[in-house]
């Protein structure tokens, strides 16, 4: 139930405050129409003994919209406002200085109110802020976990929770340490992050099933303020929709010359979109540009590729993850295209662990026929070596290209079976020219991938190194989720390239492309 006498004390609590950045400072904190919505929400919804209902509020939503102010005024009103005795209230964050930036408003907040300023006592060398009537404190946390437990819970403030290391820190100050509270409160605020497998996405997900109904806690506050992922992210109205204090804390002007730069230059466009948007994107820096991959979706009639030379890519995985196998068909003429056949395998039996780990549909994927299943829990090498010699039957396999690691085993075997092997080196000098020669062929529309779910999803998640001489390589530990199709692909891209026609490569005409 609703105690509007609780959610109004809250609300003027903090609008006593006032801000403390730019033109802004010396301002009141009047909460703009969202804040004083989530506030009169946590705060003013109580179970039938009249405590707080919500323990946890999760707050996502774009940079510059006032999260630090609101965070820091929660963490003071936790801490001074809230009739707990000896309250310990924390700011989290992925280090010490991160969290310093919410308990640094609040100071400032503090300094700026004569009536908080006479009962608290500031301990700067530990970041500790007392209010002496209730010996209640706010302090700053590091991010060393082991250190924390024990710890009597009032609140806990997490600032920037998609930048946490890893669940560490976040389990130990949410998972039984407000146990002697009778309404602790833990307050998770933060952007849109890159990680699908951090501790955040895992609480973006769950606040995103509560709002759409597909899950229930009636303790979890969750609030998204973001673009989906099919929204026009060029568009001023969705720029509003995912802004909240766009127009108020947020100018208009520095949004449009923002987008502006991510239309001009692809690398921030994933950036723009994390920070300004609030979508979680593959990684800050995105190689390819899936709007280009996108148009490339041409079909592809295998029936026609029959008895075609084409050119193999061979990535093996570790044993319990994906292996991908790339064929590529070269052009005939100008007015072919070339054409991308991928194969990917996994492990049958840790596909159920995996898609709730990793939040990918791998169950999906294997029932549409983009990605196949060995048996057992370990990939089954001898199915794929079978699986090869039969694709070797229906097309004319010219070379297999393989990464050096762990492939021994099955090189011997593929040649065995009459296939001619190439060892591909994984550095620049071997990856840099068919890797850009596959984003000059995406741009020009002269390749056709047929729109395959797992090499889209692959070449979305590729984070490409390069050195001061302007080569590149895609690189397996930067890139945020598995890539190893689109290696197959430059592999297997490569080899058709240079063996293209009599044999003379296309790198030896007109040189290495330099982009």
């Amino acid at each position: 139930m609703f105690d509007k006498q609780k959610a109004d004390y809250a609300v003027n609590f903090i609008n006593c405050l006032k801000h403390t950045k730019g033109k802004w400072r010396g301002v009141p904190f009047n909460l703009l129409p969202w804040q004083d919505t989530i506030i009169r929400d946590v705060f003013g919804t109580v179970k039938e003994n009249g405590y707080r209902q919500y323990n946890t509020a999760y707050v996502e939503i774009p940079k510059k919209n006032g999260k630090s102010e609101l965070a820091a005024a929660v963490a003071l009103y936790m801490t001074c406002g809230d009739n707990e005795w000896g309250a310990e209230v924390y700011g989290c964050a992925s280090d010490r200085q991160q969290a310093s930036i919410v308990f640094d408003v609040a100071v400032d907040m503090v300094d700026q109110c004569p009536a908080l300023k006479k009962r608290i006592k500031p301990v700067m060398s530990v970041k500790r802020l007392v209010y002496k009537p209730t010996n209640s404190f706010y302090q700053v946390l590091s991010s060393e976990a082991f250190t924390k437990h024990g710890l009597n819970v009032h609140a806990v403030i997490f600032d920037e929770l998609h930048a946490q290391p890893n669940r560490e820190l976040f389990d130990v100050m949410t998972k039984g340490s407000g146990d002697a509270r009778t309404q602790p409160l833990y307050f998770l605020i933060t952007t849109a992050g890159t990680d699908r497998n951090s501790i955040c996405y895992e609480q973006h997900q769950k606040a995103e099933d509560i709002i759409l109904g597909r899950k229930v806690d009636p303790t979890y506050y969750p609030v998204i303020f973001g673009a989906k992922e099919d929204d026009d992210w060029m568009s001023e109205e969705i720029w509003y929709k995912s802004n909240p204090s766009l127009g108020h804390t947020i100018d208009i002007e520095k949004v449009r010359n923002a987008c502006t730069s991510a239309k001009e230059n692809a690398a921030e466009e994933n950036i723009f979109r994390q920070l300004r948007l609030n979508q979680w994107v593959k990684q800050s820096t995105r190689w390819m540009q899936m709007n280009k991959w996108d148009t490339c979706a041409f079909p592809i009639d295998e029936s026609e590729l029959i008895g075609r030379d084409c050119y193999g890519g061979l990535d093996l995985s570790a044993t319990s993850d994906i292996t991908a196998f790339v064929l590529v068909f070269p052009p005939r003429d100008e007015s072919e295209k070339y054409v991308i056949l991928p194969f990917c395998w996994i492990p049958e039996d840790n596909i159920k662990l995996r898609v709730r780990r990793d939040h990918v549909p791998y169950d999906v994927w294997t029932k549409e026929g983009c990605l196949q299943t060995t048996e057992g829990n370990v990939i089954h090498y001898a199915f794929i070596e079978n699986f090869i010699e039969k694709l070797g039957e229906k097309y004319h396999i010219k070379e297999i290209a393989f990464d050096r690691w762990g492939a021994v085993q099955m090189v011997q075997n593929l040649e065995d079976m009459g296939f001619t092997v190439v060892p591909f080196g994984q550095g620049y000098k071997d990856m840099s020219p068919p890797t850009k020669e596959l984003m000059k062929l995406t741009l020009e529309e002269r390749i056709a991938h047929g729109g395959h779910k797992v090499l889209r999803w692959m070449m979305d998640n590729v984070f490409v190194r390069q050195d001061p001489a302007g080569n590149i390589k895609m690189d397996k530990e930067k890139s945020t989720e598995k890539i190893d199709a689109a290696v197959a692909t430059v592999m297997a891209l490569d080899r058709a390239i240079r063996n293209k026609g009599n044999g003379s490569s296309v790198y030896d005409g007109r040189g290495i492309l330099v982009i």
